[in-house]
């Protein structure tokens, strides 16, 4: 994957209304959330900031490195500037950045996949998550174990990481990620109450597998949160 660090600045149809910025780490992800937006906050203008290093940064160093907190502040400083009154993080491998950028930040930061780990709570006492990225799969693991202390209760994460999916997806090779990602999903749905999706994009491939498990994934529910600001 080339290293590329670039912002775009878009802006959606929409009347005099709130502001809401997004911060993208992957290009594709700007339209299909704008669309969702669009649903539960119609009064609203969504500007769309569009940075792939970020998750190049965060996976080439295992984790989010400290100047990529430091830099989802400067997004949040831009989105402020703008007239945004909330930055929506879009992306599960910067979320705990996001997290951390929050006390230096003029405006509220969100994670998009915070909802789906307080739903994935209330669905059952065994929750399984699903990731091709370790990078992902611990920062999504991790909010399902603070949203867990947040509600005062007790529950098991079961952790899976489909191993040689993002590979394979990289190398072009689709067929083989998401054969992976379904043998990773059945192994998965068998052990578990629920099946928090780390990654949005896998939804198109568990979504028909009649698994016999709740299966959420972070798109809708993270955008529904917008409804409040």
């Amino acid at each position: 994957m080339s290293r590329r660090s670039e912002v775009s600045v878009e802006r959606s149809a929409g009347d005099a209304g709130a502001v809401i910025a997004m911060l993208h780490t992957v290009p594709a992800l700007a339209a299909p959330l704008a669309e969702l937006a669009a649903e539960v906050r119609p009064d609203s203008r969504i500007l769309h900031f569009v940075d792939e290093s970020l998750l190049q940064d965060t996976i080439a160093a295992g984790g989010p490195p400290p100047h990529v907190m430091r830099r989802v502040v400067a997004y949040a400083g831009y989105a402020e500037e703008s007239g945004a009154g909330t930055l929506l993080v879009t992306c599960s491998s910067i979320g705990e950045a996001a997290e951390r950028a929050r006390p230096f930040a003029g405006l509220p930061i969100l994670r998009i996949d915070e909802p789906m780990a307080e739903q994935a709570v209330r669905d059952g006492a065994r929750i399984g998550v699903l990731a091709t990225l370790a990078t992902t799969l611990g920062p999504t693991t991790r909010a399902v174990e603070r949203a867990a202390v947040r509600s005062g209760v007790e529950r098991e994460v079961v952790p899976r990481l489909c191993e040689g999916a993002f590979e394979a997806l990289r190398a072009g090779d689709g067929a083989r990620h998401d054969a992976l990602v379904l043998d990773g999903f059945r192994e998965l749905a068998g052990k578990v109450d629920v099946v928090v999706l780390a990654q949005a994009s896998m939804a198109r491939i568990v979504g028909e597998t009649g698994g016999g498990v709740p299966v959420l994934s972070s798109p809708r529910s993270g955008i529904a949160q917008l409804a409040g600001v």
